[in-house]
């Protein structure tokens, strides 16, 4: 048997040459002569599987080490007999992660409280379910927009894309990318949602670059209907529009899950989706050790005046969202660049915070902190 790999997947190099002839390539350079003898492929979003890739090939399954599957053409696979499967929820905490860096800067910037503020999510699966947390430790006003799931639960939880525009201080979208259908997400942000907006919103999108139409968002950033903006998705990636760029508060190059313990769980769930499927013995498979950061133990040595600004001491020690920012405002071309050779960046429950002796902290504080996965210490 034959496996093709995108050679950016971490953590995969010599899982499989036990048992099949394995081929690494670059995922944007996957073409229709690689595959035609392959068995299986593992990608990512930069291989577009579809029919110009697979037809008349001997490939059986696909597995995408990523949360979204709109790079896979699911309805020809499925006509066509190729199995298929996506890594849902591995970067849930990663992107949870990314959003709360992001609303802190923000608020700092604009000097404003997160608390109180009303927050409209849209798509609350595993990603949008970890920010609807982190909100609601920020005691911020929830509006949770999800019509598939609205239509499966009780409504009495969620709410109209409508009333979010118009009521919510900050949007953030955590949608797959749909472009046809009742629950259609492409351009979900348009000319149209912007004029509902309540002025001066913030806009956070971390799904797919296509969800808002660009030029839209654009005006709406020019007019003073959107306040703010926070992507980490472009449409034409990795070609993404210099203008909108400019405009933008916070730009990232998709990679917002991009943290190592998420990375490390979407290869685990793909090893382990290609060993069910082919009977390998990779079913309970995992990445044995992950790098550290240089240091997990953040100390708390100086005062401050509630939560809020805690989190904006202590969360750019563990992520850095800036960084990632200042790189991509310097120079755009180099967006492929700054996600192949991203840097180590753990999760909070690898970080310690060390409360020196003479801060005082109550146990609702400890409560949260820990709620966000730190570990919480005090000198003796």
């Amino acid at each position: 048997m034959k496996i093709v790999i995108d050679e950016d997947i971490p953590f995969i190099k010599g899982v499989f040459e036990p048992y099949m002839q394995v081929c690494y390539l670059l995922g944007k350079q996957i073409t229709r002569n690689d595959v035609k003898d392959a068995d299986a492929l593992v990608v990512r979003t930069r291989t577009k599987c579809n029919t110009t890739l697979l037809k008349d090939s001997k490939v059986k399954y696909i597995a995408s080490a990523t949360i979204g599957y709109d790079h896979i053409d699911t309805v020809w696979c499925n006509a066509n007999g190729i199995k298929w499967s996506n890594a849902v929820g591995c970067n849930a905490n990663s992107v949870g992660q990314y959003i709360l860096a992001a609303l802190l800067e923000i608020a700092r910037r604009k000097q404003f409280e997160l608390s109180g503020k009303t927050i409209g999510i849209v798509g609350v699966g595993h990603v949008g379910s970890a920010v609807n947390n982190i909100a609601g430790l920020l005691n911020m006003r929830v509006l949770l927009n999800d019509p598939p799931r609205e239509e499966l639960e009780t409504k009495a939880e969620f709410t109209s894309i409508d009333t979010i525009a118009r009521e919510a201080d900050i949007i953030s979208f955590h949608t797959p990318l749909t472009r046809e259908g009742r629950y259609k997400t492409y351009h979900l942000f348009d000319d149209a949602f912007a004029m509902k907006l309540k002025p001066g919103a913030i806009i956070i999108n971390s799904s797919r670059g296509e969800v808002i139409d660009e030029n839209a968002l654009k005006k709406a950033i020019g007019n003073k209907q959107v306040g703010a903006t926070v992507l980490d998705v472009w449409k034409n990636e990795p070609d993404i529009d210099k203008a909108l760029l400019s405009l933008v508060d916070i730009a990232t190059p998709h990679i917002a899950g991009y943290s190592t313990d998420g990375k490390a769980k979407a290869t685990e769930m793909s090893v382990q989706s290609v060993s069910r499927f082919f009977a390998l013995p990779l079913n309970e498979w995992t990445v044995k050790e992950l790098p550290l950061p240089g240091n997990t133990n953040v100390n708390i040595n100086f005062v401050y005046s509630g939560f809020q600004q805690l989190l904006q001491n202590i969360i750019p020690i563990s992520y850095d969202i800036l960084t990632d920012d200042s790189l991509l405002h310097a120079d755009s071309e180099i967006f492929e660049y700054l996600r192949k050779t991203y840097r180590v960046r753990r999760e909070f429950p690898y970080y310690s915070l060390v409360f020196n002796k003479m801060i005082h902290f109550d146990e609702k504080m400890r409560l949260k902190l820990e709620c966000l996965g730190y570990k919480v210490l005090q000198q003796e």
